[in-house]
């Protein structure tokens, strides 16, 4: 589906408002204007920095002796992960970048292009890798996540080698990306995410011989600020663009003017961009502190971006306000409790491991690191789990301090009702811990919901921290079409696909064109059995009378997780009912249900049956290539195989359909790895 057809662009005309659309013709109009002031590289820029103050020097320092309270653990990991840096070992995005001592910072090491570098940033097409390579692979790496890890370990150890390296890759970028020239001037996330890196970068240096000559004493880096922060007061976005972009960008500006108070319009720019961000964050934020986006991934990386504002605010002495730090908290809360017994989020919606600060070993747990910054800076509540040490704690709590604020939930929060998530999940203490995650909620944020999936109704299942019913994850945004499609369309998930269509219709890899809205009709507890019933009209475009209901019961006495599916329909329809069985489950099928066994959880090993709907064919599936079907996304960029069970059939007027996993402690004979189907074994697919 092209993103550079008049189609394409008239469906993302029609999720525009007015107001938007006007913006947008603002935005082409400077674009235009603005092709006169592109500098290239290799041009001689003038001395002058316009709007430069003469007397300039950093202050926004950290606290004298500060790297001393970094746990032993975490500094050897950080520092570890530096020496790899620059030994040329380096994985982005799941790509090896054995160039990373010495980057390319226009090679998409994936498909072995090399994007635009010297043309006008607005005349590039970004959206077509034939121009760009896999442009989410380019840009990531000059957000400068690997030069913020590297300038911690100077200020953990004061080894020059990596301030050195900091030096040079630095002014590396500097001289290759000058105004508007390149791809790296074509989208403000970007922009706001690469100034953020150079302020801690900044920051971390303090103290290093060469920081001044680096940064406040240099002509170059003092153009880049400038560039930076005129690129984002003048060009922001908007409408139904302002998900977690708006943020990042509002954030980049606010560290920016907070930490580099170097120019006329710094004070103008920090009052802007604090408004912009507090505006912002309410907008990208349920009440309840859930993010309004539903991918479970970016409300970590929003989170990590209001810690970030929040400390550059303090630490300046301009504080956010009260109720943004509230939003903030609740944000936290939240992501605590949303986690399961071994410290895994849910996996809703789109994943793309952004980061807003990295200052730990990038193979750590993001999430688990986004907690304990969280617990430095908010404080740890006794219901939390257990956070890891980690250098970003220190830091962020170091410069933001703690921030109290009344009215925290007591006990561990399983619904937020706002957002449409239920956890149901056995009490704690009764062990091995079943987790279950029902999507009764809104399709997505905006009316384009870029990050969204069709995923109305489905649930991830986990026991003892395995995940036995799993969400597929994310995989790839660019470049694979096909498998974009795959991985947030309705057969992906645990869930059902009517007519072999999505419950929303798709406009483009980051557009849908309709939406599947699910709401929570009951929710019921007692002291061993909890049940949320939700409904979705996602295929009233078919037929105004098709509607999905689902209710999921867990008896957590009994151990089994319920699913109880009614359909009804005014004419014949066609149905797939799917279950995603995660990759550390082997999974043996006999006649009407599917035993399941794993040996990796908390407790050791564990089995379970499933009991699938007789009402249905059941076939099974393995990483199968043609159609896709089968897989399973650890990470961004990564997909290994896994077990999908495929129950097949039709209906009109109603229907009811029962599956019901039971879990048992101990494991259950049967196979290996290869899963059998009646005597067949059925293997395949690639890691």
């Amino acid at each position: 589906m092209s993103t550079t057809s008049p189609a394409w662009y008239l469906r993302r005309l029609r999720g525009m408002s007015a107001g938007e659309v006007l913006h947008r013709v603002e935005d082409w109009g400077r674009h235009r204007t603005w092709a006169a002031r592109q500098v290239r590289p290799g041009d001689d820029l003038p001395l002058h920095v316009p709007g430069l103050l003469p007397e300039r020097s950093f202050t926004a320092t950290l606290p004298d002796g500060l790297a001393r309270e970094v746990s032993p653990e975490a500094a050897e990991c950080l520092l570890a992960a530096a020496n790899r840096i620059l030994a040329g070992h380096h994985v982005l995005l799941g790509f090896p970048r054995p160039d990373i001592a010495d980057p390319d910072w226009f090679r998409d090491t994936a498909t072995g292009r090399r994007a635009p570098q010297d043309t006008y940033a607005f005349r590039i097409d970004h959206r077509d890798e034939a121009v760009t390579g896999n442009v989410k692979a380019v840009w990531e790496l000059s957000r400068h996540h690997h030069l913020t890890v590297l300038a911690a370990a100077w200020w953990l150890s004061g080894d020059e080698r990596f301030a050195v390296a900091v030096a040079a890759q630095l002014r590396s970028w500097w001289a290759a990306n000058p105004f508007l020239s390149g791809i790296h001037w074509t989208n403000g996330i970007e922009v706001g995410l690469r100034l953020v890196s150079w302020v801690w970068v900044r920051r971390l240096l303090d103290g290093w011989s060469g920081a001044a000559e680096l940064f406040e004493d240099n002509p170059v880096a003092l153009h880049q600020l400038r560039w930076h922060q005129e690129y984002l007061a003048a060009l922001r976005s908007r409408g139904s663009s302002a998900n977690n972009h708006a943020v990042a960008e509002a954030v980049g500006r606010f560290a920016a003017a907070c930490a580099f108070p170097w120019f006329a319009e710094s004070p103008a720019w920090r009052d802007e961009a604090a408004r912009d961000l507090e505006k912002t964050l309410v907008a990208n934020t349920f009440p309840s502190g859930v993010n309004r986006e539903l991918a479970t991934d970016y409300h970590r990386f929003v989170s990590e971006l209001g810690l970030v504002a929040l400390g550059e605010g303090a630490r300046a002495g301009f504080p956010l306000g009260t109720d943004t730090c509230r939003l903030l908290v609740a944000s936290l809360d939240a992501a605590a409790a949303l986690v399961d017994v071994a410290g895994r989020p849910p996996r809703q919606g789109d994943g793309d491991e952004g980061r807003a600060l990295l200052v730990d070993d990038a193979e750590r747990d993001p999430w688990g690191i986004a907690l304990g910054a969280g617990a430095a800076v908010a404080g740890r509540l006794a219901w939390w789990p257990a956070v890891p040490d980690s250098v970003a704690g220190v830091v962020l709590g170091a410069l933001a301090g703690q921030t109290e604020v009344p009215g925290r939930p007591t006990s561990r929060p399983t619904a937020y009702e706002d957002a449409g998530i239920h956890l149901l999940r056995t009490p704690h203490g009764d062990d091995p811990e079943i987790w279950c995650r029902l999507d009764g909620g809104p399709h997505g944020f905006l009316s384009i919901a870029a990050h969204a999936h069709a995923d109305a109704l489905s649930a991830e299942v986990r026991c003892d921290g395995v995940e036995v019913l799993v969400d597929p994850g994310t995989f790839c945004y660019h470049g694979d079409p096909e498998w974009r499609r795959y991985f947030r369309s309705t057969l992906a998930h645990n869930t059902i696909e009517v007519d072999g269509s999505n419950q929303a219709v798709e406009g483009g890899p980051f557009l849908w064109s309709t939406r599947a809205d699910a709401t929570v009709s009951a929710c019921e507890r007692s002291a061993h059995r909890h049940s949320v019933t939700a409904s979705h009209r996602g295929y009233a475009r078919f037929d105004p009378t098709l509607v999905h209901e689902r209710t999921v019961e867990l008896d957590s006495r009994a151990r089994t997780v319920t699913f109880h599916d009614r359909l009804s329909a005014a004419g014949p329809r066609t149905l797939r009912l799917a279950w995603h069985v995660g990759p550390q489950v082997d999974v043996e099928v006999l006649e009407g249900e599917a035993r399941l066994r794993w040996h990796t959880g908390l407790s050791g090993a564990g089995s379970g049956v499933l009991q699938l709907p007789a009402a249905l064919s059941w076939t099974a599936h393995r990483g199968e290539t043609d159609p896709v079907l089968g897989w399973y996304s650890p990470r961004f960029g990564v997909r290994t195989p896994c077990t999908t069970l495929l129950g097949s059939g039709g209906w009109r007027g109603e229907l009811a359909l029962t599956t019901v996993l039971r879990v048992t402690s101990a494991p259950t004979t049967g196979p290996g790895r290869d899963l059998l189907v009646e005597g067949l074994a059925v293997g395949g697919g690639d890691t």
